[in-house]
Formats: structure tokens, C-alpha cells, sequence
């Protein structure tokens, strides 16, 4: 009995090691014998399993686990990388990773909401190597629609440009311009002020709120008074390592620019930022109000007031106070 045992064990041995490393390698051969080339898209901040699910069930691997064993074995797991990818069944597990980690066709592109063209150009910079100037010939402040973009691999910043502005184009959409010419309101006026309102709030809830103070004290003529358009002037800050300067002095309130809103009447001759949907809607569905001033607290807190009496009065209280 006992050495019938032994023999068992042993043959059982034998066919593991015989037989395990084909049926590894069946598993990592490719699914079939199709050529043909189809879109693999891998979402940003995507789960490995969730990509090895979606590989197996459009018939790119033959299994999932065995796919997550590989990258990991490989030390690959970390180098998936997010975007549109072209891949076919009758590739092996071996040559599907090399796709996914070096072939993208298309990469995603995130660009916030309130950014300035010199921010978007730094981050197009980073994600496309493409000179940071290039992209600034091309681009125009206001109408770099700020979404999440997947961009041709290749693409030039004029293509990235161009794909950012169609994308504006659609969602300030006929609607919408009926609605603004409807109420005589210049589009470029509003893409200024919206571009205004994006970076002066910090809520939806209080952006059509802000707009229509701002539109109030542009349709009266006093003067706008708002810091986002002194901070645009001001551009890059080398020690805080930003374009939007945080603390304001009195000598920035007195810039010798056309964007100081502080100093000068009307709007700034162009947008200060590319803003979102939101903002562009609160400028032409503006929320009225008794308000002519506004102001946000360290923590972002909007306070509001009608006299200038009662604005300096909140200055007093939530800011300097703080």
C-alpha cells in the first residue's frame, strides 16, 4: 500500500510538472486566429481586474487570472497605461501587455475647469512632449473647453487646440446662444464674465448669484472689482508655484494692466480662464438678487451685501478677524 502510494504521488508529481507549464502556456496563447484590429480603451484610474474583465470579454485573452498573474510576475501591473489601444485575438498575453503598456493610440487628457491656457499648455507639455509655446500660438484664451479628452497620440497642439474648441462649440450650444441673443447679450462678453465667475466661485449654488452681481455692476458702470482678474495680470508666481496668486497686497491692487477690474471700468478685454458649462450658463441665467458685493471667507463661505457699508462690514468679520 505504502508503495503504491509513493507511486501515486510521484506520477502525480511528474504530470504537474509535465503538464502544468502547457497548460500555463495554453492559457497565455492567443484567443484565435482573427487579425483583425479593434479599439481597446482603458479607462484613467481603471482597476486591473476590471481591464483583464473587459480583455477577456471582448476576446483579446483567454483568461483573465492568468493575465493578472503575468503582469504581476512581469512587474508590469504599475504599467498599464490609460487610453485607446488596437488589438486583435490572435495576439498572446505577452504581446497584448507590451500594447497596453507602450502602443496607445489615444491618451487621456483632463484639463479642470478655471484653468488658463499657460496651464493647459504645461499640462499638454507633460502628457504629449509638446513644447509648452506651441500650443500657445494656437490656443485661445476662454474657448479651451475644460473636459477629459482622449487624444490622439500623435496629435500637434493645433489638433488639440482644434479638438477643444469643437468640443466648446458643443456645449454652448444653440440653446444657449438663442437664449444669450434673445437677451442682446455679446458672446464674447459672456465667455469673459463667465470665464470671471469661474474663478470668483466656489459653488454652483453661487455662481448664477455672482454673475448677476457682476453683470449689475457692469451694466451700471462700477467698476467690477474682483482679484481673479488682478491675479490673471499678475501671471506666474515662481515662489508659490502657480499662475493664480493667493495673497493679494495693495501694491497688486494697483497693477498698471487692463485686466485690473479694481482700477478700470468695464470688462477685461479678454477671458481670464477657460470656464465650464456651469459658468457660461449662471452669465445668461443669472440668479437676481438685492446684492452688489460678495466675498469668501478662509474657508470658502460665500457672504454677500448690498451696501458697501455692509461689505466692509463682512471684511471685518470673516476676513481680517482670521
Amino acid at each position: 500500500m505504502k508503495k503504491t502510494a509513493f507511486f501515486t504521488i510521484l506520477i502525480l508529481i511528474l504530470i504537474t510538472f509535465l503538464f502544468l507549464p502547457l497548460y500555463w502556456s495554453s492559457l497565455l496563447a492567443a484567443p484565435n486566429k482573427d487579425s483583425t484590429k479593434k479599439i481597446f480603451v482603458i479607462n484613467k484610474n481603471q482597476a486591473t481586474r476590471e481591464i483583464a474583465k473587459n480583455l477577456k470579454d471582448q476576446g483579446f485573452i483567454r483568461s483573465e487570472l492568468v493575465f493578472i498573474i503575468y503582469i504581476r510576475l512581469k512587474g508590469k501591473a504599475q504599467n498599464l497605461q490609460a487610453g485607446d489601444f488596437k488589438l486583435s485575438s490572435d495576439l498572446n498575453t505577452a504581446q497584448v501587455v507590451e500594447i497596453l503598456t507602450k502602443g496607445r493610440i489615444d491618451q487621456w487628457l483632463t484639463i479642470p475647469e478655471g484653468w488658463r491656457i499657460e496651464e493647459i499648455a504645461q499640462r499638454i507639455a507633460k502628457e504629449f512632449d509638446i513644447p509648452e509655446s506651441e500650443f500657445l500660438k494656437v490656443a485661445k484664451e476662454g474657448y479651451m473647453f475644460p473636459d477629459t479628452y482622449l487624444i490622439p497620440n500623435r496629435a500637434t497642439a493645433k489638433e488639440i487646440a482644434v479638438i477643444m474648441k469643437k468640443n466648446f462649440d458643443g456645449r454652448f450650444n444653440n440653446d444657449l446662444r438663442q437664449e444669450a441673443r434673445k437677451q442682446k447679450l455679446i458672446e464674447e462678453e459672456i465667455i469673459i464674465l463667465a470665464s470671471i465667475v469661474e474663478r470668483e466661485s466656489k459653488t454652483k449654488e453661487e455662481r448664477p448669484i455672482i454673475a448677476a452681481i457682476l453683470w449689475k455692476r457692469f451694466n451700471e458702470g462700477l467698476p467690477l472689482q474682483v482679484d481673479a482678474t488682478i491675479q490673471y495680470a499678475l501671471g506666474y508666481q515662481p515662489e508659490e508655484k502657480t499662475w493664480w496668486k493667493k495673497n493679494l497686497t495693495q501694491e497688486d491692487l494697483k497693477i498698471d494692466s487692463p485686466y485690473n477690474s479694481r482700477e478700470i471700468l468695464g470688462l477685461p478685454p479678454s477671458p481670464i480662464c477657460n470656464p465650464g458649462l456651469d459658468s457660461i450658463k449662471a452669465v445668461i441665467f443669472p440668479q437676481n438678487s438685492p446684492y452688489y458685493y460678495y466675498l469668501h471667507d478662509s474657508s470658502g463661505k460665500v457672504y454677500y451685501a448690498q451696501t458697501l457699508e455692509e461689505h466692509n462690514e463682512n471684511i471685518f468679520k470673516y476676513l481680517r478677524k482670521n
